[in-house]
């Protein structure tokens, strides 16, 4: 992707299902959990580097004892620093006393993590700073086991204001208004609700305090729990958290929009974001590893039992479509499939912007993302030039000279590595101030490869945001080439809505689709419209989000996607550019036919899984028209 934006995190859950002593015998140590997280983790390291966590729990510790434990950095490597604190215990033993590392009892006692029971977080931030305190996991402490919450998660409220309310009227002083503590705090006053009311039940019954800590931790209802607690949330996520006591959970919206999958056999659990870190990790098949049903929760009780419950009814299916372009490792069996499927729905329209001249077009792509993508737009461009060829065969019949066989046969398609990527610059989310600067440097070409005035150059990038990189670094960079004509195809369709639920793309106007869109109303004499949507969504700022409308939608009405994506053409084109340039995009029907079962498209159509979402495309937009330069929730 020519532009990185900041996304989804990264969860990982392992619960260890038999005795630490088991997996000393059987793969030689004792920190066999630690390991596999570790591996995890780094398997899912593209899914946040602004910081990572770790936690763990011990089960059936005495009193008197640490039994969880945690540790959260942001440093610039958040995985490597967390595992060199983890480790230096292990490498302290490896010295002085390298016999306790193969004694399993004595290690869960007195080395810290080394638990049944282990939490991974990797943050990628859409909100806040980048300290600490930002950094999941986040812990509930309390001297109960079973009030004791640790939570992690990839999710995004829309409805954070409405949630705090709600705990203000229960009585809460929350210390943030931030959706992490919302949760937290919602999630700890139902366990705390559910451990008073096993607790009066259970005293009524004669039972000492205890034996009552052993009842609740025994039935404590964490699905009850999780229903209660969701009942108001809007978003989208999938939460992780472990109870003191030893049980545990993994939390998906009801309309799928995070992902969350698991694996599990007699001597394991474990949930990742993402299926090939478990595949990779554990080495099974692919069809051994499930998603979490949207509005389900994986729960994984301090005995063993794992059951994937109901907590909150599910909607229609709308996972992110995002997670396929660029989000997610292209690792994964059908995610690489439906990459390289974008790139063949793209043909069609690459083909008609260089007139189908094969002869004299050079295609490449822009790294590292695209990739898969243009893959598929090699396979696309190789299908068409057999039908070709074979169309010309049959036209000339038997009346064919050995010349214009030839000439026929070695149609050749010209794939090249043009673009280099150089430096990883964050350009979507860097500030403004020498923005400008660091992004013309963030690429270089191949020379040698291009005919001065004679090739057209295809470049395929997988989304265009805004387009700052395009217009200050690649296109300048491309143009030193003197190609013809620059062809920047992107995978995505048009992003012409902001997202509320993971990706940090709350502000309509940083999208070049909606500055196109503007741009063609005032032309056009239309710039009315602008201010007539801005009454409609200013009219319904307050009402409740289940009754908001997408008026936003009107914006682009009145245009093709085609005469839109030539305005982006012309506003992303730099002066003095030798080359003629035409950017093109997938179409919302190509995006669908490469990845059917991921229908969430909210950011292209405007159609939001949740009525949050079209309270924040509300707000946005009435944020651009009043000037303000803030997110939208």
């Amino acid at each position: 992707m020519s532009e990185a934006i900041k996304h989804e995190c990264g969860i990982v859950l392992i619960r260890l299902l038999k005795p630490l002593s088991f997996y000393l015998e059987k793969y030689g140590t004792t920190t066999y959990g630690l390991n596999k997280l570790w591996l995890m983790m780094e398997k899912q390291h593209n899914r946040g580097q602004d910081g990572a966590g770790v936690a763990t729990i011990k089960l059936d510790v005495p009193p008197g004892n640490r039994y969880i434990s945690r540790y959260r950095s942001n440093s610039p490597q958040p995985i490597k620093d967390i595992f060199e604190k983890i480790n230096s215990s292990f490498y302290a033993l490896q010295d002085k006393a390298p016999e306790r590392l193969r004694d399993a009892e004595w290690m869960k006692k007195n080395v810290p993590f080394v638990g049944e029971l282990l939490m991974g977080h990797l943050r990628y931030g859409t909100f806040g700073g980048n300290s600490i305190e930002y950094c999941h996991p986040f812990l509930r402490q309390n001297n109960w086991k079973t009030r004791n919450l640790v939570l992690a998660g990839n999710f995004n409220l829309t409805n954070v204001d409405e949630l705090f309310g709600l705990l203000v009227e229960l009585g809460q002083h929350p210390k943030e208004r931030t959706d992490t503590v919302t949760v937290m705090e919602k999630i700890g006053h139902f366990i705390d609700e559910e451990n008073q009311k096993l607790f009066d039940m259970y005293h009524a019954q004669g039972y000492s305090n205890q034996q009552i800590s052993d009842l609740i931790a025994k039935h404590l209802d964490v699905q009850r729990v999780l229903s209660r607690a969701s009942r108001e949330w809007d978003g989208g996520y999938a939460m992780a958290g472990l109870l003191g006591h030893g049980d545990a959970f993994v939390l998906r919206d009801p309309a799928g929009i995070r992902p969350a999958f698991y694996y599990k056999d007699d001597e394991v659990v474990v949930v990742a974001s993402e299926r090939p870190a478990i595949q990779t990790a554990f080495n099974v098949p692919l069809e051994s590893i499930s998603p979490i049903k949207p509005g389900h929760a994986l729960i994984i009780k301090k005995n063993g039992d794992i059951s994937e419950k109901l907590v909150r009814q599910p909607l229609p299916r709308k996972e992110c479509s995002f997670e396929r372009i660029y989000f997610s490792r292209g690792s994964d069996a059908d995610i690489y499939r439906e990459r390289k499927d974008l790139g063949k729905y793209l043909v069609p329209r690459i083909l008609k912007s260089v007139n189908f001249d094969f002869d004299n077009t050079v295609f490449s792509y822009i790294p590292n993302t695209a990739e898969a993508s243009f893959f598929g737009l090699r396979e696309g461009l190789s299908d068409h030039r057999i039908a070709k060829q074979k169309q010309l065969l049959v036209e000339e019949g038997g009346k064919i000279s050995a010349e214009e066989l030839d000439k026929i046969l070695n149609i050749v398609i010209r794939t090249e590595k043009i673009a280099i990527k150089d430096a990883k610059l964050r350009t979507f989310i860097t500030g403004d101030s020498g923005r400008d600067d660091l992004v013309t440097h963030v690429y270089d070409s191949t020379y040698g490869v291009v005919r001065k005035g004679v090739d057209n150059l295809v470049l395929i990038d997988d989304s265009i945001v805004r387009g700052t990189t395009l217009k200050q670094s690649i296109l300048r960079i491309m143009d030193r080439l003197r190609p013809k004509k620059i062809v920047i195809a992107s995978s995505a369709p048009q992003i012409r809505y902001p997202d509320c639920y993971g990706i940090d793309m709350a502000k309509l106007g940083d999208f070049i689709a909606f500055q196109a869109a503007i741009a063609l109303l005032k032309e056009r004499g239309q710039a009315d419209l602008i201010q007539e949507v801005y009454k409609k969504s200013k009219a319904q700022e307050h009402l409740p989000k289940e009754q908001i409308v997408n008026y936003v939608k009107e914006i682009y009405r009145p245009f093709t996607a085609d005469e839109i994506s030539a305005k982006i053409t012309q506003l992303l084109t730099p002066e003095g550019l030798h080359a003629e340039v035409d950017i093109v995009y997938q179409s919302i029907e190509g995006l669908r036919m490469s990845c059917p079962n991921h229908t969430g498209d909210w950011y292209f159509t405007g159609d939001y899984p949740t009525p949050g979402g079209n309270k924040v495309v509300n707000k946005s937009f009435i944020n651009y028209v009043e000037g303000k330069n803030v997110r939208a929730y």
